[in-house]
Order: structure tokens, then C-alpha cells, then sequence
């Protein structure tokens, strides 16, 4: 079977070798206005998220509360847990901020557009996907903040939970609703240009990854990363991952769920999103220097989760075609 490299990841890529050569376009002296251009861009995403949030697909897959529970508390609690065992071994700052990125990384919402389309090519419970993949985000506007917030005031004296959330608001909330709100005007154009607005979404994340790397590269933040460091980095993030798919699949067995309710429990209990980490980096974290390394798990994790989840739902794609 081959494997396709997601060209997402190859922008990614492509977009932190830009920002190593080119870095002062990212900086607060350029005169390239990113973070007015991202900001506009984040209400964007969100507002296009409200126009295709579908109510009718959401209220299919309330019912199965025990899945939900199951996929929130892998998303929620097992990660952030397990990360949490560590902090009693670190021992300098560098390891502190490596521990944070990977903290951030737990403490994220799964993501929407990637869990529904994998759940669906597995033959997994699709309302379900939906529905849990659509409230992650909901949910993560108010939780993750708050988990990051019992550690990074350590970090960053100016952390302050009502500016976050009232840039949450504007940010992400009201877009949402105003999206929602006018679905029936512009729900419909929302769907037929679907490939555009998420080539848009897209762009926008790759906006924000660039001037955070390029801020990073400016400050010589990554002087202290190595090669090794790197590729103890991918390991820890690989091993992350297949202990959570392991544990969220274990637990969906004890529970006795179905076989398409156990592939939703652990496509969806296992992702992170991508576009909510770079947006909450970008107001949690705000212009602290070292934020090029706290989104390197995350990115290293968004890679993985596609190659591993993409293999495993063309295997099992095939498996019930056969069957």
C-alpha cells in the first residue's frame, strides 16, 4: 500500500524554511502587518466554521453519550494526565519549555475536518465523528486556556485569563455565531466553495506558523535545539500517540461499544488540531520568544496523526469492502 504524503505537512515544511531565510518579514519591525492579517484571518476561519456547522448532523449524534464521554475525556483529561506525570523531572528552563509545548499539545481540542473524513473512509459512527469533532472546539475555547493557565503564568507574567477569553470571544465565539446565524443565507455558499475556504483556512495557519518561526529563527531561540533533540522530539510524540490510540481502544472495548462507535472513539479521541493550536498560541502565548518550539510538538504530532490514522482507515476501508 503506498503512502501519500499530505501536502499540507509539505507547506508546513516549506513555510518554517521560509521563515529560517527569511525572518525579518515576520518580526514586530516589518512592515508586513501578519498579525492584523492573521487576526482578520482567525475571525475568518471560524466565521466559515459557523456557516457549515450543521445543527440537524450535531443532534444525530447527542444521543450516544457514553462515546462522547469516552473521545472528551481522551481529548481532555488522558492527554493532559499523562503529561503531567512528567513535570515532577524537570530540572532546568529549556526542559520546562519543552515539557510547556507538550503540555499545549494535550491540552488542545481534537480537530473537525480531518476526524469526520477519516471516521468516514473506516466506516466508523459518522453523526458521532461530527458531532464530538464540531464540540472538541467549543469545548477547548474554555478548557484549554484554563489548563495552560495553571502553568504558563510562570512562564509569562502578562497571562491574563479576561484578555484571553475576550479575545477568544471576538476571535472565535462570534464568528461562530454570526456564521451560525446566517447559514441560511450563506450556508449554502459555504458548502459549494468548501475546497476554497479551507485552502483559505489553510493559508491563514500557515501565515501564523511563519511569523511564529520567524520570530524563533530572529531570536535564536533554536540554537539550543539539536538534531538529537529533534528526534527525541518525534519519538516522544510518536510514543504519545500510540499509548492514547491504545488506551482510547482498550477503554471503547471495556465499554463494549460496536465496532464503527470503537473507530470514531479512537480517531477522534486522538487528534489535535492544528488551526486551534496555532490560534490559542498566538493568544495565550502571545509574542513570548520561545513559541516556535512550543508549536514543534504540535506540528510533529499533526504529521503523525495523518500518516498513522490515514493508514489504519484505508486498511480497515479495504477490510470491509472484502467483508
Amino acid at each position: 500500500m503506498r503512502l501519500k504524503v499530505d501536502g499540507f505537512v509539505l507547506s508546513v515544511i516549506a513555510v518554517i524554511g521560509i521563515a529560517y531565510v527569511f525572518p525579518q518579514w515576520g518580526t514586530p519591525e516589518s512592515k508586513i502587518p501578519i498579525d492584523t492579517i492573521s487576526a482578520i484571518g482567525i475571525s475568518l476561519i471560524f466565521f466559515f466554521y459557523g456557516l457549515k456547522l450543521s445543527p440537524t448532523k450535531l443532534k444525530a449524534g447527542i444521543k450516544n453519550w457514553k462515546l462522547h464521554l469516552l473521545v472528551q475525556g481522551s481529548t481532555f483529561l488522558m492527554f493532559p494526565l499523562l503529561i503531567l506525570i512528567f513535570r515532577p523531572f524537570i530540572q532546568n528552563e529549556a526542559q520546562e519549555t519543552i515539557w510547556l509545548a507538550f503540555f499545549f499539545l494535550a491540552a488542545l481540542p481534537s480537530t473537525v475536518s480531518s476526524s469526520v473524513v477519516m471516521v468516514s473512509m473506516a466506516k466508523g459512527n459518522i453523526p458521532a465523528a461530527i458531532f464530538n469533532a464540531s464540540i472538541s472546539g467549543i469545548i477547548g475555547v474554555v478548557l484549554t486556556p484554563l489548563w495552560m493557565g495553571l502553568f504558563v503564568q510562570s512562564a509569562q507574567t502578562d497571562f491574563d485569563f479576561t484578555d484571553i477569553y475576550i479575545k477568544l470571544f471576538v476571535q472565535i465565539i462570534l464568528p461562530v455565531v454570526v456564521g451560525i446565524l446566517l447559514q441560511r443565507f450563506l450556508g449554502e455558499f459555504a458548502h459549494k466553495h468548501n475546497k476554497r475556504l479551507t485552502l483559505f483556512d489553510k493559508s491563514v495557519i500557515l501565515l501564523i506558523i511563519y511569523k511564529s518561526f520567524a520570530e524563533s529563527f530572529e531570536g535564536d531561540i533554536f540554537s539550543t535545539v539539536s538534531v538529537l533533540d529533534l528526534l527525541m522530539l518525534f519519538v516522544a510524540v510518536l510514543i504519545l500517540f500510540g499509548v492514547v490510540f491504545s488506551l482510547t481502544g482498550f477503554l471503547a472495548k471495556q465499554m463494549r461499544f460496536n465496532t464503527a462507535d470503537q473507530i470514531t472513539a479512537q480517531f477522534c479521541g486522538t487528534k489535535k488540531s492544528l488551526v486551534h493550536g496555532t490560534v490559542f498560541s498566538k493568544i495565550i502565548f502571545g509574542n513570548l520568544a520561545s513559541i516556535g518550539i512550543i508549536l514543534l510538538p504540535l506540528m510533529i504530532f499533526h504529521a503523525i496523526q495523518l500518516l498513522i490514522i490515514s493508514t489504519v482507515a484505508s486498511r480497515m476501508s479495504r477490510k470491509n469492502i472484502i467483508e
